[in-house]
Formats: C-alpha cells, sequence, structure tokens
C-alpha cells in the first residue's frame, strides 16, 4: 500500500467530491483518479477496494468537519445560556453549509452505510463519538439541556440541512430563525 499521508488525502477529498456529484453508484477508483488528476490506478494503490475506499471517506469527512478551536474557544469563553447554545448550533449550520459538498457526500456515505455493515460500522462509531463529544462538551459548558436535547438539536439539524442542502420543502422560513427557534423550544426556555 502507497503511504504518502497528503496524496491520501488529496485522493479521499476527490473522492468525497464524486461521492457527493455522482453519489455512491458513481464512485469508482478510476472516478476518484479523475477527479483527482492522478494516473489510472492510483486511488486502488492507496485502497485495495471499494469498501476501503467508502471508509477513508469517512474517515476523512469527519477530519474536514472538525471545528475550529478558536470558535470553540470564544463560545466556551462566554456565560452559558440558551443563547450561547444557539450561536453553537449557528456554527454547525454555518460550518457545514459552507463547504456543502461535504455534507452532500456525508449523507450519501449514510445511506451507503445502510447495506455495507462493514462501513456501517466504522461510519456509526464515528458519528456516536461525535455524538458524546457533543453532549459532553454540552454538559461541561452548563448549556442548556442535557443528553436528551443534543440528540433532538441533532435530529433537528440534520433535516434542516438535508432541505438546505437538497431540493427543499421551501416552507419559507428563514435557516437562522429555524435555529433560533429549534434551540429555544429544546432546551425549555423562551427565545
Amino acid at each position: 500500500m502507497a503511504r504518502n499521508p497528503e496524496r491520501r488525502a488529496a485522493l479521499a477529498d476527490a473522492g468525497l467530491r464524486v461521492l457527493a456529484a455522482q453519489g455512491a453508484r458513481g464512485l469508482t477508483h478510476r472516478a476518484v483518479d479523475t477527479e483527482a488528476g492522478v494516473p489510472v490506478g492510483t486511488a486502488s494503490n492507496y485502497f485495495r477496494s471499494r469498501d476501503a475506499l467508502l471508509g477513508a471517506l469517512g474517515e476523512r469527512i469527519f477530519e474536514r468537519f472538525a471545528p475550529d478551536e478558536t470558535v470553540l474557544a470564544g463560545l466556551a469563553a462566554r456565560e452559558p445560556s440558551t443563547a450561547l447554545l444557539t450561536d453553537y448550533v449557528r456554527y454547525i449550520v454555518e460550518r457545514t453549509t459552507r463547504q456543502p459538498e461535504l455534507t452532500r457526500a456525508l449523507i450519501e456515505l449514510r445511506l451507503e452505510a445502510t447495506r455495507r455493515p462493514d462501513l456501517a460500522r466504522i461510519l456509526g462509531a464515528t458519528l456516536r463519538q461525535g455524538y458524546r463529544d457533543d453532549v459532553a462538551h454540552q454538559l461541561a459548558a452548563g448549556l442548556p439541556g442535557g443528553a436528551f436535547e443534543v440528540t433532538l438539536l441533532r435530529y433537528a439539524v440534520d433535516g434542516l440541512l438535508l432541505d438546505l442542502l437538497t431540493p427543499s420543502i421551501d416552507a419559507g422560513f428563514d435557516p437562522d430563525d429555524v435555529v433560533v427557534a429549534l434551540v429555544s423550544r429544546l432546551s425549555a426556555e423562551p427565545s
């Protein structure tokens, strides 16, 4: 197996672009090679099988979605409140819509994981760890709500993202107004 971490990351990024644009059916080693502008066979040198490629994409997507520590530190320095929780959720929505292809690729990966047990295991473990981190962060910051409210917010934000990045129900609501209402209602404090 090839051992160039930068090239591996570039190939995974190309794979995420292919996945976002063409879906799981369009994701092939050759399509990744073409998207990355590398010789045919390069992706298969790094990712020996389709499952290995999908697993690498699952890992890479969460590396790219990692929050900016400076932003988190600024938020963590504030007093706990519903307004602070709202700003945390705003940051999640901003981060995941700034690079819409990543969120679309994540949606595709989650759908593909329903058909591939090994991918489901890898992706599920990563998603669960992110959830546990969110709960721990919210509780440590003294933010309103607990584990159940974090779960509800994640479900709600996932739905909002799905609507923002795919054909929309176009209910006519401003996404920021939706975030404010979700946090206010789920934290059991009026806005």
